[in-house]
């Protein structure tokens, strides 16, 4: 895999002894011998199995539940619809990467109630002794529908006299609320400077409208989970999560029982990219559960299950007007981002919006939002949110208005760059940042003026785009244990996605002057660790880095006081460096002194949580080569470079991975990947067959350029680095499909449907 490392700032990013090496990750055996345990793996005595009864309807009115039949049936232990479901009021909480919801929306996701606004929308669930059992008896279940008319469209959605989802909405526009039943659920607006003076100021003005279908993120494993409501009514669940603490506090709130009374174990995931945010299946096995005494129920969603009822990232329909003086300088963009939120309000609009322009210092900007139901899953988080979709329209006309004024893409970009000291309209002031880098990388890479070399002879072309995701904080919090060997027990609560194990463990060992496996970092459930956010948003690596230094510094201390001991001298006067404690040439190694002070008979644990607000936003700039087949429509993606500043890399491989992972789950994006309904709201397309991920056969090596600009406020310079890759894909082939047969695509995906169409109109 090819992987180029620079530093931008080498300000001690090369005095490193573990921090930029690549150990082996800590749970890699497990991981490929089979040991680890996956959410499905769960086992236990007593263990019965659940399936899930789902609407054949998109939209429709549930008029009586019969489920008489299925508790009768034999092997059948409990049967639950939307009414055991504890009504929690129109409470509104946070949900981590997914944002805000109201409570009752989210219990009504889980389990309709009086109606169902999805096709696949889960109506009632069964627990028996098989899953075979539980399938047979979900059948017995008798549902009387009222159908209603499915609304599929965002422009029907937003009409006056559209069919309404939900008749309680009214839309929340600029902090009001309006006076009748609506399906825009918000409407809000960004603003900086004056954007008719910006326009007026302008040569050169391009207005262009754009449109994304929703995508799924396509991770591997099933969403599965077990639960056990005890006799003492203490719930277990054992789940595959982001994050084991938002699916206790969902879980929580949802079933109305207090967050000390729920224990939450994270199983090993099989990816998760955002959608394993938000609670699916532990409320209803966790009644499932209590309805059969106590007995543990485990539930599995079939893939089509996983495609069709969990969220997918939003659709969305942009529009953007951005204007220029002929020198490059942008004077001024206006935007508009509707968003589909599916059945339950609550797109990732509001990330959209404060992506959509920020690779670039603008002084006059204006950006509307706008979350719109539509009977569609309720969309949920995919890495970087909302902003993929946004990208694929801004980047596309800054290629254009590059090309209108004569201007190389790369250097109209750097004309108008953010860097440090850059407002962009939700207000955020940049610190150090490396947009301006990853531009320069790409225009001096050897990619960049290279020869394209066509395949079969077909047309070919060269798009670049750029990419900007914020990333996050959160809390996190972690102990840990010192050994008597001097070897450290890591214990953290931030479920390990990517590699954070091993990131995580590399940091304290670098702060110690240990090696990465003298660090064991543990995943341990809720009631073993104090309270950690989701693994999501590029925050775990950071936030994570950040607590291990503390921990690391206060090891230090409680260790100096037993070095000073030793040596019976004040404890100010004792010097710790690169595992070496000291004083006036006397010297011990740090687990030599663990040795000791295990003779004392004393233990050393430390604990610690932070929550940063201030984190270093990443930048992206890719360069794709393209060959366009003009009979079939067909694309070929013949090379691909990935730039992108990643703060400072502490486990290059990992973060080589984060970048071709997000490129190639662009790159679907852009080509094949969508959501296909028929007029009643059926997904059409709702298994791995039909819903077209791209594979190995269709991908070049993704060359992963690492730059290094250091985050200031992380001790190591770390950004999140798993959010940003995703995001330049789209527009970069489609500026390279424009390069390689003279069409600007505005649709997601670019699929060989589209643009032969696109080419037999423009040949016409």
């Amino acid at each position: 895999m090819a992987v180029k490392e620079q530093d931008v700032k080498t300000n001690g990013s090369n005095g490193y002894r573990v921090i930029g090496t690549r150990p082996i990750r800590h749970d890699g055996t497990d991981k490929v011998t089979g040991r680890a345990v996956f959410g499905a793996d769960v086992q236990m005595a007593g263990l019965l199995s659940g399936a899930i009864l789902r609407s054949p309807h998109a939209h429709a009115r549930i008029l009586s539940i019969d489920t008489s039949a299925a508790e009768a049936y034999p092997g059948v232990y409990a049967v639950v619809t939307g009414q055991d479901m504890p009504d929690p009021g129109d409470r509104v909480e946070s949900l981590g990467e997914g944002g805000a919801s109201n409570l009752r929306y989210f219990s009504n996701n889980v389990l309709a109630k009086d109606k169902v606004v999805y096709h696949m929308h889960a109506v009632a669930a069964v627990a028996a002794t098989t899953r075979h059992i539980a399938e047979e008896a979900i059948k017995l279940i008798k549902v009387e529908y009222e159908p209603l008319a499915p609304v599929l469209n965002l422009q029907e959605a937003m009409k006056e006299d559209a069919t309404i989802l939900l008749d309680e909405i009214r839309t929340d526009e600029f902090g009001k609320k309006g006076d009748k039943p609506s399906n825009i659920a918000g409407h809000f607006r960004h603003e900086l400077g004056d954007i008719e003076a910006g326009f007026a100021e302008a040569d050169v003005i391009l207005e262009r409208e754009f449109f994304a279908s929703p995508v799924h993120q396509g991770y591997i494993e099933p969403h599965s989970a077990t639960a056990v409501w005890r006799a003492d009514d203490k719930i277990e669940i054992w789940t595959s999560t982001q994050g084991a603490f938002s699916v206790r506090d969902q879980t929580a709130a949802l079933l109305n029982v207090p967050v000390a009374d729920i224990k939450v174990t994270p199983t090993e995931i099989g990816g998760g990219f955002g959608g394993k945010t938000v609670v699916y299946l532990p409320p209803v096995a966790a009644l499932l559960s209590k309805k059969a005494g106590g007995r543990p129920v485990k539930l599995t969603m079939t893939r089509t299950a996983v495609i069709g009822a969990t969220g997918p990232n939003s659709g969305s329909h942009i529009t953007i007007k951005v204007g220029c003086k002929k020198d490059g300088r942008i004077t001024a963009a206006q935007t508009s981002l509707i968003y589909e939120a599916g059945g339950f309000p609550g797109s990732p609009v509001g990330a959209a919006t404060s992506t959509i322009l920020a690779p670039y210092d603008i002084e006059n900007v204006q950006i509307d939002g706008y979350d719109v139901l539509l009977n569609k899953p309720k969309a949920a988080a995919y890495r970087a949110p909302g902003a993929t979709n946004a990208a694929a329209a801004s980047e596309v006309v800054m290629d254009e208005m590059a090309e209108a004024l004569g201007i190389d893409p790369l250097d109209f970009r750097l004309i108008n760059a953010a860097k440090e000291g850059t407002r962009i309209a939700t207000g955020k002031v940049f610190e150090r940042i490396g947009m301006i880098e990853t531009v320069e990388t790409a225009k001096a890479h050897p990619h960049y003026s290279a020869p394209i070399e066509s395949k079969s002879g077909n047309p070919v072309g060269r798009g670049v785009a750029s990419g900007y995701w914020g990333n996050w904080g959160g809390q996190s919090s972690a102990t840990a244990n010192l050994n008597s060997d001097g070897t450290i027990n890591l214990v953290e609560g931030s479920t390990d996605i990517g590699g954070t194990r091993t990131s995580l463990a590399m940091q304290l060992a670098e702060a110690l002057g240990l090696d990465a496996y003298d660090i064991n970092p543990l995943v341990a459930d809720t009631d073993s660790v104090g309270y950690n956010d989701v693994t999501g948003g590029s925050r775990t690596t950071y936030a994570g880095g950040i607590i291990v230094v503390k921990l690391a510094e206060k090891l230090v201390k409680e260790m100096s006081i037993h070095a000073a001991d030793l040596w019976d001298v004040p404890v100010d006067a004792v010097k710790f460096d690169a595992g070496i404690f000291s004083h006036n040439g006397d010297s011990i190694g740090f687990k030599d002194l663990a040795k000791e002070i295990a003779k004392s008979s004393v233990s050393i644990s430390v604990s610690d949580s932070v929550h940063p607000k201030r984190f270093g936003p990443g930048f992206a700039t890719h360069i794709v080569d393209v060959e366009v087949d003009p009979e079939t429509g067909k694309v070929t993606i013949l090379r691909y470079t990935a730039v992108q500043d990643v703060g400072k890399a502490i486990h290059p491989a990992y973060v080589e991975g984060q970048i071709q992972g997000g490129s190639v789950q662009g790159i679907g994006w852009a080509l094949n990947e969508e959501y296909v309904y028929d007029e009643e709201g059926h997904l059409r397309n709702s298994s791995l067959l039909d819903y077209r991920m791209p594979t190995a056969l269709d991908l070049p090596m993704i060359e992963a350029v690492m730059v290094e600009v250091p985050c200031p406020n992380h001790p190591y310079g770390v950004r999140g680095v798993g959010e940003v890759p995703i995001v330049p894909p789209p527009a970069a082939i489609a500026n390279a499909i424009y390069q390689a047969v003279g069409v600007r695509m505005n649709t997601l995906p670019m699929s060989p449907v589209r643009l032969t169409q696109a080419l037999m109109e423009k040949n016409a």
